[in-house]
């Protein structure tokens, strides 16, 4: 037996009523009267040939014929509403909202998007600086920039350059510390953030591959990476900074990288949008001008040893 389905008015009635637990908040949710809402549901009662609703004097109650329906017309009316969203994104050729961790969006994007906008100025973007997980289409956000290992199942997903780790500071101390074994002198910071590399990129695997007895960070912790290498530009130590994060320091000149030498993570930033998005003018717009920008840097890693670890081997 085929199931015949209510109205949408009349079910998208009861959703509001059965989240607000009251007509009256449903009804100005939806814009309409309180009667108007009443005889919706009632509409909807007589279709399934039992009350939804358990009228009291200044309340309702669900029945359990409610409670039965309430939580898939939420999840139903809640796809309705991405779906919708998608597809008027479709059109939008003109708006961008990327979402990127904390650090990268302080020490990469940040930096850089003067030029993008000048390249862009049809293109209005908005960011979102953070690091939770992310339904693209859920969430109405066109482009998550994420690191780490992948995989991203049922996504576009574009590696960006290699990811490296070396030890960076400011040229005064470069001059204080001039061999990777000086360093066991220096203020050494830690960037908690890489913890959950495997195998490790941190002090001791760096001092390892450099064939030096391990080096213990003596310095301040740090949970964010942007923090740890701020840190390193103020002059208070020395940090073990990635390559996205410190690249246009070392480009510049703020921070230098003294023993030439740099052990890969393992680990990337990927380029991620939904399947077939990557071609819409904004974020093919965007893809390009982060890979011209990282080819801008190219030879501060060309000018790198790359170290590797027995596992990369």
């Amino acid at each position: 037996m085929v199931a015949q389905l209510p109205p949408l008015t009349a079910l998208r009635a009861f959703d509001a009523a059965a989240r607000h637990m009251s007509f009256a908040k449903a009804a100005d949710e939806l814009s309409v009267t309180p009667a108007a809402l009443s005889f919706q549901i009632k509409s909807l009662e007589e279709h399934l040939g039992t009350p939804l609703f358990r009228r009291l004097n200044r309340a309702v109650e669900l029945t359990d014929a409610g409670h039965a329906l309430a939580p898939d017309a939420k999840s139903a009316f809640e796809i309705l509403t991405n779906g919708w969203r998608a597809a008027q994104r479709t059109q939008d050729h003109q708006s961008l909202i990327v979402t990127a961790g904390p650090a990268f969006t302080a020490k990469w994007l940040a930096p850089r998007l003067f030029e993008f906008a000048q390249q862009h100025p049809e293109i209005e973007l908005r960011f979102s600086a953070s690091l939770r997980a992310v339904d693209l289409a859920r969430d109405n956000v066109d482009v998550a920039i994420r690191f780490g290992y992948g995989p991203d199942p049922g996504l576009y997903s574009l590696p960006l350059a290699e990811e490296w780790v070396t030890p960076v500071m400011v040229p005064e101390l470069a001059a204080r510390y001039p061999t990777a074994e000086s360093l066991r002198e220096a203020v050494l910071i830690t960037d908690e953030s890489t913890d959950f590399l495997e195998p490790p990129a941190d002090w001791a695997a760096w001092s390892s591959c450099m064939g030096i007895a391990p080096i213990v960070p003596n310095g301040p912790k740090f949970s964010q990476a942007d923090h740890a290498i701020d840190a390193a530009l103020s002059g208070i130590g020395v940090a073990l900074g990635r390559r996205a994060l410190v690249i246009k320091d070392l480009a510049e000149g703020r921070l230098v990288a003294p023993y030439g030498t740099a052990l890969h993570t393992g680990a990337r930033f990927r380029f991620l949008c939904q399947q077939g998005a990557e071609t819409r003018p904004q974020i093919d717009a965007f893809k390009r001008w982060i890979l011209m920008e990282i080819e801008k840097t190219a030879h501060v890693s060309d000018a790198m040893t790359m170290l590797k670890r027995p596992a990369d081997t």
